[in-house]
C-alpha cells in the first residue's frame, strides 16, 4: 500500500528541485522531514509542505503506521514554462524562461 502527494505548478525550475529530491528518497520519513528542516535550498520549503501532506494521507485515508513510513519514491516534472522578455541593446530582447515543476512523493509503510 502506497500513500501519494502531488504538487502542481511550483514557481521553482526541475533541476533546482531535483537535487533536494535526491537527498531525501529513501530515508524514513521523519528523518526526511528533518533533512528538508535543515538543508537551506528554497526547493526544502516546498518539500517539508508536500512531505508533511503524504504522511497525512497515509495515515488518515490509508491508517498506515507514521513511524514506519518512508519515502519511496519521489520525483519532478518539468510543468508550463512561463516566457517572458527583457529588452536588450539596439533594439534586441532577450527571453526569460521561467520554469515551472511538478512533484510527486510516494511513502510506503517498511515490513
Amino acid at each position: 500500500m502506497e500513500a501519494r502527494a502531488t504538487l502542481k505548478y511550483a514557481r521553482i525550475s526541475p533541476r533546482k528541485m531535483k537535487i533536494v529530491l535526491d537527498l531525501i528518497r529513501g530515508k524514513d520519513a521523519g528523518v526526511a522531514m528533518a533533512i528538508l528542516k535543515n538543508t537551506h535550498k528554497s526547493a526544502s520549503e516546498y518539500l517539508v509542505k508536500l512531505l508533511g501532506s503524504a504522511v497525512a494521507n497515509a495515515t488518515n485515508n490509508f491508517e498506515m503506521d507514521e513511524t514506519k513510513l518512508y519515502v519511496a519514491e519521489c520525483f519532478v516534472c518539468p510543468g508550463p514554462t512561463l516566457k517572458r522578455i527583457m529588452p536588450r541593446a539596439k533594439g534586441s530582447a532577450d527571453r526569460i524562461l521561467k520554469r515551472t515543476s511538478h512533484v510527486t512523493i510516494v511513502v510506503k509503510e517498511r515490513d
